[in-house]
């Protein structure tokens, strides 16, 4: 089977500028992502880079994978005359770049880095925020990081908390740069943070909603056919023939973007163990493009799993339990109790004839004697040296007929008046000898 790639190297970084003060000039913006960029390159030499600029209409400039600094800054010069200088569009900016990744994600698998520069809050309503935070979810399955820096000479701006949340929610942070010249050491510090990217691994799976399943199933790609001069050989089995259902008609299929070839039983069972949240959406074990299978083939597969486990089960052999010595008993008077018990079932056992039916118990529990009780007969009543008690019937009573409680002894208690202690039937006081009048 091909090795699953943990590292990926290949690297988009998207650089979304927010700017409708006149707080940052052109030229130390473009002074410093040029120096970021530059940086960059001597790390990771696979980078490429975006660039989101709204206009005046309201249309933004959108432009993907460039590959060096002089195209990105030319990019920024040509837009940045006629961009949007009237409000934020934060959210709007984020749906597109957010909707270029999972668009991107079908064909390639790669690491987003998003690095918003903005400086105004966004005005827009609660409404657009929610609908943001559901996609910045899904975008941590595809390993997209957001970094927001706020430039401005405020140290407070209303939309702080949302920043905050969105940047934290994929493993981002947020910057605060009153000057223009921080905003260079800023972008130079994230550039050392991310020398090498990883895929983040979970220790619990990750949790995809239900809801969510039309969203995946239309950003998945179904299994293509072999070309002519594919080699009919599944990568996941290593062999021509499936060896789940030994079937020829098994026909062999693969992954678009790598070419990586699967049996479908094969695919099916990758599937069921690999999948992102719904059992017949996977990643591909080479390039982990998002992959589906029809549904209900994949269900099929799980059921005939599930009974053959079921029947596993089943005809398992029981399990024999060792026998455990009878532990001996320190208290007296526990042992006592129960050597009278064990006597006197045992005189029950003498008056039973032998030909009834009996069976073994255990007496005082798991770790208890074990003796043999008849079966056959219903009651087997025991002489008691007891006297039996007779409740009288019970009448109804009438509460006209009902007396209070007799007091008892209340008159005869006192004070002492020379010490205050108290007296009980009698004539002087048992603390201090005084007499009680």
């Amino acid at each position: 089977m091909l090795p699953r790639t943990e590292t990926v190297n290949s690297e988009e970084v998207i650089i979304y500028l927010d700017l409708i003060s006149n707080f940052l000039k052109k030229k130390p913006l473009m002074k410093a992502i040029n120096a970021f960029i530059k940086e960059k390159d001597k790390f990771n030499a696979l980078t490429s880079y975006g660039v989101v600029l709204f206009q005046k209409d309201e249309n933004p400039i959108n432009v993907y994978d460039l590959k060096d600094a002089e195209t990105v800054t030319n990019t920024i010069n040509d837009a940045w005359e006629t961009r949007e200088i009237e409000k934020s569009y934060l959210e709007n900016g984020l749906y597109e770049i957010l909707a270029y990744i999972f668009r991107k994600s079908r064909d390639t698998r790669k690491n987003y880095r998003i690095i918003i520069i903005s400086d105004s809050p966004s005005k827009l309503s609660e409404d657009y925020y929610n609908a943001l935070y559901d996609l910045l979810i899904k975008a941590k399955k595809f390993s997209a990081f957001i970094d927001i820096i706020r430039v401005g000479e405020d140290k407070f701006f209303e939309d702080d908390v949302k920043l905050k949340v969105i940047s934290s929610e994929t493993h981002g942070g947020t910057f605060y740069c009153p000057s223009e010249k921080l905003l260079q050491t800023i972008l130079g510090s994230l550039t050392q943070n991310k020398k090498e990217f990883k895929i983040i691994k979970y220790d619990e799976p990750e949790q995809i909603l239900k809801e969510d399943k039309v969203f995946y199933e239309r950003l998945a790609v179904d299994l293509i056919s072999l070309s002519p001069e594919d080699q009919e050989i599944c990568d996941i089995c290593e062999q021509a023939v499936c060896p789940i259902c030994e079937a020829h008609s098994d026909e062999i299929h693969k992954c678009f973007n790598c070419d990586a070839k699967f049996h479908s039983c094969c695919a099916a069972k990758y599937s069921l163990a690999k999948n992102i949240g719904f059992k017949h959406i996977f990643r591909c074990i080479n390039c982990e493009t998002l992959l589906k299978m029809d549904e209900d083939f994949v269900n099929m597969i799980y059921e005939e799993d599930l009974e053959e486990d079921l029947t596993e089960i089943e005809i398992q052999e029981p399990i024999i339990e060792e026998s455990v010595e009878e532990p001996i008993i320190e208290e007296p008077e526990i042992r006592e109790e129960l050597v009278e018990e064990v006597e006197e079932i045992s005189e029950v056992e003498q008056l039973i004839p032998s030909s009834t039916p009996t069976k073994k118990v255990r007496v005082g529990g798991f770790f208890g004697k074990e003796i043999t009780i008849t079966t056959g007969i219903k009651k087997v009543e025991i002489a008691s040296h007891a006297p039996e008690i007779i409740k009288p019937p019970e009448q109804n009573v009438s509460i006209t007929n009902l007396k209070p409680p007799k007091r008892r002894g209340t008159g005869t208690i006192r004070l002492c008046k020379i010490c205050g202690a108290t007296i009980h039937n009698a004539r002087n006081c048992p603390t201090c000898g005084a007499k009680a009048d």
